[in-house]
């Protein structure tokens, strides 16, 4: 009788490279929550005084310039990626985190230089729009090729972990500077402090990526005399790829979307549909966000084992068919615990999608072209359905009507359904030469 092959062991996860190519996101996310949070407290730095609401319209002004940003950043330094490294590139994206952070802690006032302030805090999210837009796809597609087939899923996860720990650092870092300082204190220098951290913080992170080694799939391209063209990263050859743009396009709009919805959303929901205070509201957010966080390893694993459509499908049925539900009952809760319970819902939901849907890209493209492929199509949809989450959330609660934005987020989940039912998996999906060589079969955890 013949004895059964051993199961071969899933190869052990390179732990140097999933800290140093997923640790940016969190600086990322830190600046842009801060800046968000902040603004009530430096607006009237950089503008004219006597209408707060002037001021505070023309820095939600600026903020906005960071999302038209995001996709020109996708298209930049997607490109550099495919030419130059995703190393190179993660390196690139973290000094633009730390140039931005930098030139908003030391911006000079309204009353002191004009509107010259302002025009740094323009320079700033400029450079904050580029740094976020390409950090995704060079952080995506290195932790995609550094992981050894059978432990992607997991590994890329921690591209949300990090995104939602920079969240939860800055509404900590929020919380204590508010309870620390006076208000008049935060107004007149307090704010420059989460900042500069955020410089301090981007800089250590560069120091630690600069000793990353390449990936092994972009060192073949490089090896390859015939992948080494002037076509690598260019809009030339991702046209060549449409349909897998077109599918990044299709997959992320119904998950950036619940995702903005539950996240950055749900605080001010709370607070104004629902009624509760904002620090209860803030509470549930931050205990929320904690959570999901940690789900994020556990559905990535479980996508190495059962597949990517999988976890795909469930979030698509559970944002198509709960949405509208989950936000109602939501609208009528009256205290903490009932309103972290049905947040927990909503986010459990959107694990399906977010835990997986870097690692998904990345495994759609081949070497010369992954970079820009997930970085451009992701940026665009980001932009048209996440960053106008709360906008439309708001236009609709204007116009009386706010139902109508649960319709749209479940719409939106129900198209992206359509596409994860039709797509193939790409789990198995080979992304080197040695990984597609005979007998070199990927071992599942």
């Amino acid at each position: 009788m013949t004895a059964p092959p051993p199961t071969a062991r899933p190869a052990r996860v390179p732990w140097k490279a999933v800290i140093g190519g997923s640790v940016g996101n969190m600086v990322e996310w830190y600046d842009w929550f801060v800046y968000a949070s902040f603004a009530t407290y430096f607006a009237s730095a950089f503008f004219p005084k006597g209408n707060e609401t002037a001021q505070l319209l023309n820095t939600a002004g600026i903020f906005a310039v960071g999302f038209f940003m995001r996709p020109v950043g996708g298209w930049l330094l997607g490109r550099f990626a495919d030419r130059r490294g995703r190393k190179a590139a993660l390196t690139l994206t973290v000094t633009l985190m730390s140039g931005s952070a930098l030139l908003i802690a030391v911006a000079p006032t309204y009353g002191s230089v004009g509107y010259l302030g302002a025009f740094v805090l323009l320079v700033a999210r400029l450079l904050q729009g580029l740094s976020v837009g390409g950090e995704y796809a060079a952080s995506a597609t290195y932790l995609t090729e550094a992981t050894p087939p059978g432990r992607r899923g997991f590994a890329s996860s921690f591209q949300y972990v990090s995104m939602t720990a920079g969240q939860l650092v800055g509404l900590g870092l929020l919380i204590v500077l508010q309870h620390a300082m006076t208000e008049e204190a935060l107004k007149s220098y307090g704010w420059r402090i989460p900042f500069a951290v955020g410089a301090v913080a981007a800089a250590v992170i560069l120091y630690l990526r600069r000793s990353l080694l390449e990936t092994e799939a972009f060192d073949e391209q490089e090896r390859a005399p015939e992948e080494a063209g002037a076509g690598r990263g260019t809009l030339r050859e991702l046209a060549a790829h449409r349909r897998e743009a077109a599918l990044v396009v299709a997959l992320t709009m119904g998950g950036t979307l619940a995702y903005y919805t539950y996240t950055t959303y749900l605080t001010k929901y709370l607070s104004n549909t629902a009624g509760l205070e904002k620090s209860t509201a803030s509470l549930v957010s931050f205990c929320a966000l904690f959570a999901f966080m940690w789900l994020q390893p556990l559905a990535g694993a479980l996508s190495d084992r059962i597949g990517r459509r999988p976890l795909l499908i469930g979030f698509g049925i559970g944002g198509t068919l709960g949405t509208v539900p989950l936000m109602t009952a939501l609208s009528r809760v009256d205290g903490f615990g009932g309103a972290l319970a049905l947040s927990l819902a909503g986010l459990v939901i959107v694990t399906g999608y977010t835990s997986i849907n870097a690692v998904v890209k990345a495994e759609m493209f081949p070497t010369h072209v992954r970079a820009l492929g997930v970085a451009l199509p992701y940026a665009v949809a980001n932009a048209l359905f996440g960053g106008t989450a709360e906008y439309v959330a708001l236009w609709f609660k204007k116009a009386g009507a706010e139902a109508g934005f649960y319709w749209y987020v479940a719409g939106c989940a129900a198209v992206s359904l359509v596409v994860y039912v039709c797509m193939r998996e790409t789990r198995d999906a080979a992304l080197s030469r040695r990984e597609s060589a005979p007998g070199d079969v990927p071992a599942h955890a």
